[in-house]
């Protein structure tokens, strides 16, 4: 032992003086090169083709994406070199390159875990734990019912999505021991920022604590509320006024608040493109910053109230170049206003896009998150909430969120991400693509701004039409198989037991709220209230009123109550909403009536391969059709293949099966399906027969007039295969 230890000490100290000599030396050895000849395109070219034997160049290397943007498959500086930031550095002038001159070096990006616990002290310990764990911001999920100003008692399901906060106790309990003069706080507050900042405020006030100290975001997104829902409960000119009121009372008596929060979520869940997702928010700031302007708002003091989060998709390199392009319009659209150079700094927080989650496989959700945090950092952000791998599933615990909170102290401390400034700065590819989403972002947003504005053309239904024609387009290309989900239309695991989604109990939720809020009620002075609320009417809504009404001891809905203009909800702007979706969703509600019925039934649609000839014969189109059914969590029946087409025909009569699938070669095909087609339909007259593999023109009449009813093929549409199976079983209607 002592001998092991004695040798690691050597070879410790013969390392040691390796590095020293390695860090004396400063001059180095000329080595040639000359051995290695720099390929041309051309060769590069004519490899890759010889490589793909056969498919077509264009169409395999050549990447078209859902912006309208064709990837090339090689990037050439002479192509570039006009374009690249020569002259620009980050925290300067356009902003491309990022808001701060030395990135991250000084400033991490802020680590933002939401917190979602149903129960305001629970909540607070989950807030604490998230940050004695690394998390750098305190971040508030509202659930459904607060962020729509309807207290906990007369809720339909507290707790839904996130903390039920109602009264000033419960925001007491939510802040209680919070070191909010040390760590940002983030609350999303739905149409108006009013009544949520108020009961913040009031709260630190009770307390004895400093507002001023207060940073972070208590924000409001009006256009976004009456995207989500189609109709907000006030006029929007009401709810401006009550942003002015927020921004005004942050601006003096809070300067590190924003109030506006501006979230692209609302576009992106809908299936939007970034161009799309971007354009539109813009448009949304660009109202809101005029709204703000009008009711006496300087521009510096408007712009400075603006927070925006996006959404980061599947796309890696977009979505590097979205955020690399959107600062840019940022600043030129608030110089036009006639912005300071501070005020042209975009303030960008960012999450994984919720629409690219699944259900199934849900493990996978933990790589397609972390690529996402990395495009975000990469393309610079300034806080990131990386949500649990369940979110689509339920509320996290202690393990999923553990993951989501570590992947991004590990890119932090161990991956060195906070080093690099701008690393995708210079890189032919992002440079060229930043620049593409920068001209058409920059062309839809002046096309909803030729409509007279976000509100004008949501009213036409200009944006809520053109993200339906790319979530249809998205789906179209989901049936085909032509975008891969793994798990959900890729990949199945046919031996996976769903993640259970622990539901809340809402009626006992609502048992405890209820409990709570009368007892916060029994505890006040209602004619002391009830005054209060009446100042805010009298005093216009302004923040101070609402805030002595909240110390006095007016619940959530109350406050709300008292701003409404009856006029106003009257006036309320009514729109087409935009749903939100998920890719996988149509995949997974496919797989989930198979399973249902399954476990009702136990039976299932059950398809037979009609699998011809020795195992390497029908194996590769075998095997491509258990995977293309089992997408919808049928039973395939597989065996090693039949010599002869009676052995095959008997063995499927015998199976009962619901559909057969012949399994072969195209080169054996023109000899076995004109005789087993008709003799499996014969076998099994109820059953639908495939062939796997796509008929060659001149043989699809011979195929079809055969017996073939349909085919499997990289070309099938495997969603309505799927489903017109499920039909025919009686699974649907």
């Amino acid at each position: 032992m002592n001998e092991e230890k004695s040798g690691q000490a050597q070879e410790e100290l013969d390392l040691q003086a390796i590095l020293k000599k390695a860090e004396q030396q400063t001059t180095f050895p000329d080595v040639p090169l000359d051995e290695f000849q720099p390929p041309t395109y051309d060769e590069w070219k004519e490899a890759c083709i010889a490589l793909l034997k056969g498919a077509p160049f264009e169409k395999k290397m050549y990447t078209k994406t859902y912006e309208g943007i064709t990837f090339s498959p090689m990037y050439f500086r002479k192509d570039t070199d006009p374009i690249l930031p020569k002259k620009s550095f980050p925290g300067m002038d356009d902003f491309m390159r990022g808001a701060k001159p030395n990135g991250y070096i000084e400033s991490p990006w802020g680590i933002a875990q939401s917190c979602d616990e149903t129960m305001p002290k629970e909540n607070n310990e989950l807030l604490k734990h998230e940050i004695d764990r690394g998390s750098t911001i305190y971040n508030v999920c509202l659930d459904k019912a607060t962020v729509s100003c309807v207290d906990a008692k007369d809720a339909d399901k507290p707790g839904e999505g996130g903390c039920s906060i109602t009264t000033l106790q419960d925001m007491h309990d939510l802040l209680s021991g919070l070191k909010l003069d040390k760590y940002p706080l983030y609350i999303y507050a739905g149409a108006s920022a009013v009544p949520m900042l108020s009961l913040v405020v009031a709260t630190l006030k009770s307390s004895g604590q400093d507002v001023k100290s207060l940073k972070g975001i208590i924000g409001a997104n009006p256009v976004g509320e009456l995207v989500a829902t189609g109709k907000n409960g006030q006029s929007l000119a009401k709810l401006y006024d009550e942003a002015y009121e927020a921004a005004k009372w942050a601006i003096k008596n809070a300067p590190g608040l924003k109030t506006c929060f501006v979230r692209s979520d609302v576009f992106s869940n809908g299936g939007a493109n970034d161009i799309q997702e971007v354009a539109y928010s813009l448009a949304v700031a660009t109202d809101y910053i005029r709204a703000m302007l009008e009711r006496g708002l300087t521009i510096d003091e408007a712009a400075g109230q603006v927070a925006f989060e996006f959404s980061m998709g599947a796309n890696f390199f977009m979505q590097i170049a979205k955020l690399r392009a959107v600062r840019p319009i940022w600043s030129q659209i608030i110089e036009a206003f006639g912005g300071s150079t501070e005020v042209q700094k975009m303030f960008i927080h960012a999450r994984p896009a919720r629409f690219f989650k699944t259900v199934y496989d849900p493990y996978v959700n933990m790589l397609r998150n972390t690529s996402e945090i990395f495009s975000g950092v990469v393309g610079g952000l300034d806080s990131f909430e990386n949500p649990p791998f369940d979110e689509v599933i339920r509320k996290g615990d202690e393990f999923s969120r553990r993951i989501a909170r570590n992947v991004q102290i590990m890119l932090q401390e161990e991956f060195g991400l906070l080093q690099p400034i701008d690393p995708a700065g210079g890189s032919w590819a992002v440079e060229t693509l930043t620049k593409q989403v920068k001209e058409k972002i920059w062309e839809e947003f002046k096309v909803v701004e030729a409509k007279g504005g976000i509100v004008d053309a949501l009213k036409e239904g200009y944006p809520q039409e053109q993200i339906g024609l790319i979530l249809a387009d998205r789906f179209k290309k989901l049936e085909l198989r032509r975008d891969r989900i793994v798990g959900s239309n890729m990949y199945p695991n046919m031996t996976e037991v769903r993640l259970d989604p622990r539901e809340e109990d809402f009626a006992e939720n609502k048992k405890l709220r209820s409990a709570d809020i009368a007892e916060y009620v029994e505890d006040i002075d209602s004619k002391f209230c009830q005054d209060a609320l009446a100042k805010i009417k009298e005093a216009k809504g302004s923040m101070e009123a609402v805030i002595e009404a909240a110390k006095a001891g007016a619940t959530l809905a109350e406050l709300r109550e008292a701003l409404t203009c009856p006029k106003c909800a009257e006036n309320a702007e009514e729109i087409e909403k935009i749903d939100a979706h998920r890719w996988s969703e149509r995949y997974e509600a496919l797989r989930m009536i198979t399973e249902e019925y399954k476990e009702k039934n136990d039976d299932n649609v059950r398809i037979f391969l009609a699998n011809m000839g020795p195992i390497p014969q029908h194996k590769a189109r075998a095997d491509f059709t258990t995977g293309f059914l089992q997408v919808g969590a049928f039973e395939v029946l597989g065996n090693n293949g039949f010599p002869t087409e009676e052995e095959a025909a008997a063995t499927a009569k015998e199976s009962g099966a619901d559909a057969v699938v012949i399994c072969s070669t195209d080169a054996t095909y023109p000899d076995i399906v004109p005789k087993l087609a008709p003799m499996l339909h014969e076998a099994l007259p109820n059953a639908t027969v495939f062939l796997a593999g796509e008929a060659p023109k001149d043989l699809k009449e011979t195929y079809d007039n055969a017996g073939i009813d349909k085919y499997i093929s990289v070309k099938a549409n495997c969603y309505e295969i799927l489903q017109a199976l499920q039909k025919k079983k009686g699974m649907i209607e």
